[in-house]
């Protein structure tokens, strides 16, 4: 088994927490997702048509959730997934999900003969399994973060499972589905065995996020061989006028 984060002797990143889990996308777009990161102040995002994810240094200041309200859309909405703190005074919760990270601890990484690499040709096909299944954010950009498989049968798109954060070290396996015409056959669990092989392969270790009431999902990851780490939180959260307006003083 690949080893590791702990056993290879690292120490974290700056802002980043004491370990790359703490704080994912932090450690990401500070590391081999630098070239995707979009800044305000210390506050980093991925491009909206890539993904979701806003990342806070590690116990952020006034000044970060200020700079955060940058990355607010036009109704002030900004996302905050992974960010364990609580929101500042006056921060509105619009949606607040608890979550949980998984890492590998003995997943049998094996690559699959069925599975084939999707290219950005599959990219509309992919849009259209995930709106039918919700496994969580995936955007028109978002195979551009890694290696996304998929299995066919008689042509359609059945399953699919890839690669989202890269914090240094770690791999994050992300928007794993099965259209439910062919559930039922472990094309899931053949696809995150065979993701998580291509990571294996890179001397990287395989982890992920799932809400902590996908019961399913959960049991099946951890009988694949994935262990709990720790809980997380998926939240959407508006900005303060007041904040918005500090903000937009400063500019």
């Amino acid at each position: 088994m690949t080893q590791t984060y702990e056993e290879r002797g690292g120490t974290g990143l700056p802002g980043a927490g004491t370990h790359p889990l703490d704080n994912p996308a932090y450690a990401a777009l500070t590391g081999p997702h630098a070239h995707f990161a979009e800044r305000s102040g210390r506050v980093l995002r991925y491009p909206s048509d890539v993904s979701p994810w806003v990342a806070l240094p590690a116990a952020p200041t006034a000044r970060d959730w200020t700079d955060l309200a940058a990355f607010a859309d036009a109704e002030g909405a900004v996302p905050v997934l992974g960010v364990r703190e609580e929101l500042p005074a006056g921060w509105e919760p619009l949606f607040d999900v608890p979550g949980v990270q998984l890492v590998d601890d003995g997943v049998d990484a094996a690559h699959d003969p069925e599975a084939v690499r999707l290219t950005e040709a599959d990219v509309p096909e992919m849009l259209d399994l995930v709106a039918r299944t919700q496994p969580g954010p995936f955007e028109t950009r978002t195979i551009e973060l890694g290696t996304y498989l998929g299995i066919r049968r008689d042509g359609v798109l059945a399953a699919m499972a890839g690669e989202r954060l890269h914090p240094p070290g770690f791999t994050e396996i992300s928007a794993v589905c099965t259209d439910p015409a062919f559930r039922g056959q472990g094309l899931g669990g053949r696809l995150v065995r065979a993701v998580a092989a291509g990571i294996r392969d890179r001397g990287e270790t395989p982890f992920l996020h799932t809400g902590a009431g996908n019961t399913n999902a959960i049991r099946l990851y951890e009988a694949l061989g994935f262990r709990l780490r720790r809980t997380t939180r998926f939240r959407t959260a508006r900005v303060p006028a007041d904040v918005q307006s500090s903000r937009a003083a400063s500019l």
